[in-house]
């Protein structure tokens, strides 16, 4: 018989041709050059921040700003990354700012001291206000139904090198700078920031922080979520004081602060009677109820909710450094350990003043005024609106600022602080806020996020770093995207539709 040998395939060699300055990586920078256009950004960063430079010339506040946003959109992660950008000389071409060099946005970057940044958070309000005219009816809709809850909270980025200023040794033993930033949880946006040291304590700076929070959600906004609601603001253990309660209830909002795990907080959760727990929202196996201790020196009304959640003495941790550890009553914790309890139970603590219609220190079903009622004077109780369970599972959601923080350190760069320089790391920061700012409000005002809002790293690999092939003709640019759906072309089409900001 005939032996048939098979014919291998032949694999061609590949040829390495020219640099064609016509391709980009990144060919959703045309709809943030846009997008940017639209809300006149540079336009409202530069009137807040004012002039940078005695000479106007080269590059303003605010186009630095948005060079260093638009940088960490793309995936940069270090400064150096903007000189790797500036390359991509079609996607350069697209921008709506000037892609910087490292140095000069370094430079420029120094030159931001106390008066820019107040002016920095200023433009930020500015541009929240866009939101009321610019977005579209069913989220308008959403956004202005909801109470207006402002979420604080600090996360530490860890750094390297002894020359680096503004850091400090936190009590995890890391060199770290610690951003502090205030949101508007309901819209999404960061409103109010300033970097600290590893190891500075938030809670001076905190009643701070929620003024100028609030002083930047638009004034239409706050009046009509307090016309049925009052505003609410909540902080995690971190912020435990009673100066933030005050300053809350002083500015006309309600608080909900995570309390320390002490004596007193033990005594209060002891005397709660069985019969008292009740079933959590969205939470199973957990339970609530409320007790009405308020530490010393509290504002008026201020109770403290209680949740406990039931843990089998098998599934709690034999190492002493265990977290969960820590929210067990010591005595539960013993007989656990020691085989004498079957079961132990995970303790929280909210303290609040947000009024619970289930709660014995309010009534069950308050009068109706004979006239309109006039708005509660500070420390003044509201009529209850809500059970203790519902204000506990809105509590839960204080995840919405961690949510936030992720987004700022993975979907733009505030896992880094690239400069020994304490203004440059603060003008980075503010950027890696921007940042996320501009993909929230791309999202909502594109109605690209009716389903969920996509996350950086999604939204750069659907949107912002697609390649394409830029060609010139008849005096337009014209972007040749990869073969498949592509997001970019339903996102231009719906920015250019969007009113133009004010």
């Amino acid at each position: 018989m005939k032996r048939v040998r098979g014919r291998g395939r032949v694999r061609k060699r590949v040829r390495i041709g020219a640099p064609d300055p016509s391709l980009t990586g990144t060919s959703g920078v045309a709809a943030l050059a846009e997008f940017i256009e639209k809300l006149d950004l540079v336009g409202r960063l530069d009137r807040g921040i004012g002039a940078i430079k005695e000479r106007e010339r080269g590059a303003t506040a605010g186009q630095v700003l948005v060079s260093l946003a638009q940088c960490q959109l793309l995936g940069g992660d270090v400064l150096a990354a903007l000189d790797r950008q500036r390359q991509d000389v079609a996607g350069s071409a697209l921008s709506a700012v000037p892609v910087l060099a490292s140095t000069t946005a370094a430079g420029l970057a120094r030159r931001f001291g106390p008066a820019q940044l107040a002016g920095l958070e200023s433009a930020v309000a500015d541009l929240t206000g866009v939101m009321r005219s610019a977005l579209l009816p069913a989220s308008r809709r959403a956004v202005l139904a909801a109470a207006v809850t402002v979420d604080l909270d600090s996360t530490d980025v860890e750094v390297y090198g002894p020359k680096k200023q503004g850091v400090a040794y936190n009590y995890h033993g890391q060199r770290a700078g610690r951003p502090h930033l205030g949101t508007w949880a309901e819209a999404g946006l960061t409103l109010a920031a300033e970097l600290l040291a590893g190891n500075e304590d938030v809670r001076p700076r905190a009643a701070d922080l929620l003024r100028r929070t609030l002083a930047g959600i638009p004034e239409d906004i706050r009046s009509a979520a307090a016309d049925w609601d009052r505003l609410r603001v909540r902080a995690d253990a971190g912020y435990f004081t009673a100066d933030l309660a005050h300053a809350a209830v002083a500015a006309g909002c309600d608080f909900a602060i995570a309390a320390k795990r002490n004596t007193a907080m033990w005594r209060a959760y002891a005397a709660i009677p069985e019969d008292a727990w009740g079933a959590a929202e969205g939470m199973p196996g957990a339970q609530v109820a409320a007790v009405d201790y308020a530490p010393q020196g509290w504002p008026p009304h201020t109770y403290t909710i209680v949740r406990r959640v039931r843990i089998e003495a098998e599934d709690i941790s034999d190492d002493p450094r265990s977290r969960r550890r820590r929210t067990i009553e010591k005595n539960q914790l013993t007989l656990a350990l020691e085989g004498a309890a079957t079961h132990a139970h995970a303790v929280s603590f909210i303290v609040t003043n947000i009024p619970a219609n289930d709660h014995p220190a309010n009534p069950t079903e308050p009068a109706e005024p004979a006239e309109p009622a006039e708005p509660a004077e500070p420390g003044e109780a509201a009529a209850p609106v809500a059970s203790i369970t519902q204000v506990e599972s809105w509590f839960r959601r204080r995840t919405d600022i961690e949510d936030r923080i992720r987004e700022a350190k993975l979907g733009a760069a505030l896992r880094h602080l690239p400069s020994g320089d304490h203004a440059i790391n603060t003008v980075w920061m503010w950027a890696a806020l921007l940042a996320g700012n501009i993909s929230v409000l791309l999202q909502a005002l594109t109605g690209i996020d009716q389903r969920h809002r996509a996350h950086g790293a999604r939204l750069r690999h659907e949107l912002l770093c697609v390649p394409a092939r830029i060609v010139r003709h008849g005096r337009q640019l014209i972007l040749r995207l990869p073969p498949g759906q592509q997001l970019l072309p339903t996102v231009l089409a719906r920015i250019r539709a969007l009113p133009t900001a004010a």
